[in-house]
């Protein structure tokens, strides 16, 4: 893989950077002994993306799930995926063409509206560098108050590592069964009293045991460079920096084919695909964030960052035949495809807190906007006919480069917001808030106005019942209803809209252990239906926005420590979802929507030197086609791990060793019927880590 010249301006300036720091060490720091449960505590106090501020959960008229660092570190996680199997409320989708989908509480979430980056909406088309990550947070239901246009299911916010200023040096590899190999560095410190700086550096190969039909592995080749900086200019003010870039180029598997029965068609391990498709993609994020106390109970904050995200997909584009079987032949109509995709986002956020009579007021006032762009060159080719056993065809002679046309898609829109938690006293606080939002799209301008309102009573200072009702929309594709043989043709068309109903309870059982449980009522509404007008001579249908899809459930979970060695973080839930009226789907549930779900994943300290991990994750039966006609099998996967830790030649070193899927289970993950996942078989993996 070629590294670019700024990647290559990272690597070098991230070298200086350590060499400084190393050199400014001439004295010895003291040295604090930590051991136990204090460093590896499970449970987090507070999220920074359900209230847009660093909000108690306990305080946050939400669910609310936050996955921190460590844990993504005990479970050597690679991907976004990895990371949020450790919620149950999340079940994953189709992992095709180098990227992943899933399911926030039975609804997909949207790669264009459903993630957030340090609270700005963020493209995610392609696999999260989490090695950036210090914590995600799953923020659960329709949240358009806070960030626009977004899916009813909830918000995915990864929250980055920011300059620590003190020193940090850790350097990692790992490796598994197949040979797949990763290379991570991670560095902080103070390059003066006023700068500090944060750079991680990542090399990773994989190797896939899914085969092409050329006897080839499936393989991944990514680089990512993260710089980010933060200078106090003064006690009041400070101003952050950051850039990343990511490269990552793989083989494509769009997946394997399902029969009628919910079984895979074929040997599990061939990859329909030629050996000669690939995606590579090149991500780039570069922005800043200013901080400013105006008084002790005010502060000023402006976020802008800049996503430019390219990517070239050169397909060979199998296309399963309705009645195929094993060995049969099959047609790809390859192609050569690039897209452009640039993402502008910035946001105004002030916060204070103000008394007015015997009530406390936590206010949020802000706006945020988004300008989109999006383009796309794509040449064809020829249709390849295949049979199972003949020899690999030859790789295309094409190239989008050959395309004079360029499709583009472009809008923006911004919103201004408001936000205001009220505590009355040490027992209730009421939370409301509210947002205007406008799009600016041809042909597609909309206006919305989004309330949010949220109860707490605190029966004790570590106990929270809450109830909520929040809002959430994403405009349709026109303003209006173009269809002259429709009924309603030139009707005005309103956003898609969901709203969700929430009744949860959150339980601080120790300093260390929260427990929460969440029932929730989510409806998504304004879908277009169409209805045959068989008797009426002068139109064909008629449409309107009658579509409603309902999703309820109730969810439990845990996190935190146990007793002072034993840890956890562990969730459930049960889900009702149903399209209750739908143009096709009536009746029917969407797709990788599984009744039950589960996670769990603990931690066990022996001693100060070892410690082991268990974990379990549980999808339960699963539609594998809107129709509802294939049904995918419940599965489980049991995963363990341990770590011993030491010291050699003076340095803190960590050794890990995992195995996912140790019982070997046979499952299949999301997908649907030609594009399923294959769940991995048993996987080892193993990790050197020290910290100098």
């Amino acid at each position: 893989m070629k590294i670019s010249p700024v990647s290559q301006a990272i690597c070098a300036a991230l070298v200086t950077f350590v060499s400084t720091a190393q050199a400014a060490e001439e004295k010895k720091l003291e040295v604090i002994e930590v051991t136990g449960s204090y460093f590896n505590n499970y449970k987090v106090d507070d999220a920074s993306g359900a209230m847009r501020t660093n909000a108690s959960l306990l305080e946050t008229p939400q669910s609310v799930k936050v996955i921190p660092d460590n844990i993504i570190g005990e479970q050597l996680a690679t991907t976004l995926g990895e990371v949020l199997s450790n919620d149950a409320s999340l079940s994953p989708g189709s992992k095709q063409r180098n990227r992943e989908v899933f399911n926030a509480r039975g609804f997909e979430l949207s790669s264009s509206n459903s993630y957030l980056r340090d609270g700005h909406q963020h493209w995610s088309h392609y696999q999260q560098p989490i090695e950036t990550l210090q914590q995600v947070e799953v923020i659960k239901g329709p949240s358009s108050v806070l960030y626009g246009q977004s899916a009813p299911g909830g918000l995915v916010n990864m929250v980055t590592k920011k300059p620590t200023y003190s020193p940090l040096f850790n350097v990692s590899a790992d490796t598994d069964q197949h040979g797949s190999t990763r290379f991570t560095l991670d560095a902080s410190n103070r390059l003066t009293d006023k700068l500090a700086y944060r750079g991680v550096l990542v090399k990773q190969d994989v190797i896939f045991d899914r085969q092409y039909v050329n006897g080839e592995n499936r393989e991944r080749d990514r680089f990512l460079g993260y710089l980010a900086v933060d200078y106090e200019i003064s006690d009041n003010l400070v101003v952050s920096a950051y850039y990343d870039q990511t490269n990552d180029k793989a083989g494509l598997d769009t997946g394997a084919w399902l029969d009628s029965s919910g079984k895979v068609i074929g040997d599990k391990q061939d990859i329909y695909d030629f050996s000669w498709a690939f995606t590579d993609i090149e991500v780039n994020n570069i922005g800043t964030k200013i901080d400013y106390q105006v008084t002790d109970n005010w502060l000023v904050t402006l976020g802008y960052n800049e996503q430019d995200f390219s990517r070239q997909r050169f397909e060979s584009a199998p296309k399963k035949p309705s009645d195929y079987s094993a060995g049969n032949s099959y047609e790809s109509n390859p192609y050569d495809r690039y897209d452009d995709w640039q993402f502008k986002t910035a946001y105004f956020d002030i916060k204070g807190e103000v008394q007015t009579g015997s009530v406390q007021h936590s206010l949020l006032i802000g706006a945020n906007s988004l300008d989109y762009y999006y383009g796309q060159l794509r040449t064809k080719g020829e249709t390849i006919v295949y049979t199972p056993g003949e020899a690999e065809p030859m790789r295309p002679d094409i190239s989008y480069t050959t395309d004079d046309s360029l499709y583009t898609s472009e809008y923006d829109f911004y919103g201004i917001y408001f936000q205001d938690l009220m505590t009355f006293n040490e027992q209730w606080q009421v939370a409301l808030g509210g947002r205007f939002d406008k799009q600016n799209k041809e042909n597609a301008n909309s206006e919305s106005f989004v309330p949010k309102f949220g109860v707490l009573f605190h029966p004790n200072s570590n106990a929270t019942v809450y109830a909520n009702y929040s809002e959430g929309f994403q405009p349709q594709s026109s303003e209006t209803l173009n269809d002259e043989t429709d009924m309603n043709h030139g009707m005005a068309l309103d956003a898609i809209s969901s709203t969700q109903l929430e009744l949860g309870f959150k339980w601080q059982v120790t300093e260390r252990l929260l427990v929460e449980s969440a029932l929730f009522d989510i409806e998504k509404s304004g879908v277009l239906v169409t209805e045959v007008l068989s008797d009426n001579p002068d139109f064909d249908t008629i449409t309107t926005q009658a579509g409603l899809q309902r999703h309820k459930g109730v969810e439990l979970s845990a996190q935190g420590a146990l007793s002072d060695t034993l840890f956890l973080m562990a969730s459930t839930m049960y889900l009702d979802a149903s399209y209750e009226r739908d143009e096709k789907y009536q009746g029917k549930t969407p797709v990788d929507a599984p009744k039950w779900s589960a996670s769990l994943w603990s931690r066990y300290e022996l001693n100060n030197a070892f410690a082991f991990n268990a974990g379990l994750i549980y999808q339960g039966e699963r539609c594998a086609d809107a129709d509802n006609s294939v049904t995918k099998d419940a599965y489980y996967r049991v995963d363990v791990g341990a770590t011993y830790s030491t010291q050699l030649a003076n340095q803190n070193v960590d050794f890990r060793f995992n195995i996912e899927n140790i019982l070997n289970e046979d499952y299949l993950a999301g997908g649907g019927l030609n594009n399923v996942t294959i769940g991995d078989e048993r996987t080892a993996r193993f990790e050197v880590k020290v910290a100098f």
